[in-house]
């Protein structure tokens, strides 16, 4: 299914009823072309939903609408938001379907970077007062999609620190690391290149050169920044709740293992986020650093936050 984009039909119609009566206008009905002249169609993208996440997604939309946050800062909007996954079944890999690349749309199951895709389009859908499942698949693709653009596989913001550097650049975050503390990450990313085989779209060659063409500008984005997971406790007081938080690893290759949120609770700094061990949407048990510490291949977090507007 196609995003459509109801008011085209309308704006041609009155565009063609304007040429009759052009003599007879007031000075209020010219105002009132020129604004709807100057509406911005949505993009529109090849979009993978069922009927039943298109329901489900349509049911957040409107609970969105009835709660009324769109006054609260976009950190609190994205708490609130997130709480209403909290449970959600976890489920690997649910943007590799089979055929072109199309916007997948899936409330049923998530990963957790779709987890924070959801949580972060619906944030700033409510703070616009944008909440319409048209607008929801045009957010969704422009930080799902390099520059917004889907133009197939190799467009997509595989790497996260792609996604924070390309949504930095359309002004949705602002990458606070270096800010709070961070250090220079300066690590050669190309995981999926030297792993082709674990990967079933890159069997194509023009798809798995397009991947390595988009490592090598990936690694001319320097620098980057992060906290070591033994300082994150000694920054905690200075990262808030609805904050982006990215697990940087030790994997060669690779720049990101996992994202979520964080949540202050009982004065220490949790993740919120989807959890693979307990397969669902949860609040982490442990404190964000003892959980780092305790898995030997994550070597600290990335922080961005949310832009307000």
């Amino acid at each position: 299914m196609k995003v459509i984009i109801p008011f085209l039909c309308s704006l041609l119609l009155t565009l063609s009823a304007c040429q009759d009566t052009a003599n007879s206008q007031t000075p209020s009905e010219s105002i009132q072309m020129e604004a709807v002249s100057e509406v911005t169609p949505l993009p529109s993208y090849d979009i993978h939903c069922t009927a039943q996440n298109a329901a489900l997604c349509q049911s957040h939309l409107e609970g969105l609408q009835l709660a009324k946050l769109g006054d609260l800062p976009i950190h609190q909007i994205a708490i609130e938001v997130g709480k209403r996954f909290m449970g959600t079944p976890y489920v690997a890999k649910t943007l590799e379907i089979e055929g072109e690349e199309r916007l997948v749309v899936d409330m049923q199951g998530l990963d957790c970077t779709t987890f924070l895709e959801n949580v972060v389009v619906m944030a700033r859908l409510t703070q616009q007062d944008r909440l319409s499942l048209d607008q929801f698949h045009a957010e969704l693709g422009t930080i799902r999609y390099r520059d917004g653009e889907l133009e197939g596989y190799s467009s997509r913001l595989h790497y996260f620190t792609e996604w924070i550097h390309n949504n930095q650049e359309k002004g949705i975050i602002r990458d606070i690391s270096q800010q709070i503390g961070g250090l220079v990450y300066d690590k050669p990313i190309d995981f999926m290149s030297t792993h082709r085989d674990a990967y079933a779209q890159l069997s194509d060659d023009g798809l798995y050169q397009a991947i390595q063409k988009a490592e090598g500008q990936l690694n001319q984005t320097y620098p980057r920044y992060f906290i070591p997971k033994d300082q994150v406790q000694a920054v905690e007081s200075r990262i808030q709740d609805g904050d982006l938080i990215a697990i940087t690893t030790s994997i060669k290759g690779l720049d990101v293992v996992h994202t979520g949120f964080a949540l202050h609770q009982k004065g220490r700094l949790h993740l919120f986020h989807a959890s693979s061990g307990s397969k669902e949407v949860e609040i982490s048990q442990k404190p964000l650093a003892e959980y780092l510490a305790g898995i030997k291949h994550q070597s600290g977090i990335m922080v961005c936050r949310l832009t307000d507007g």
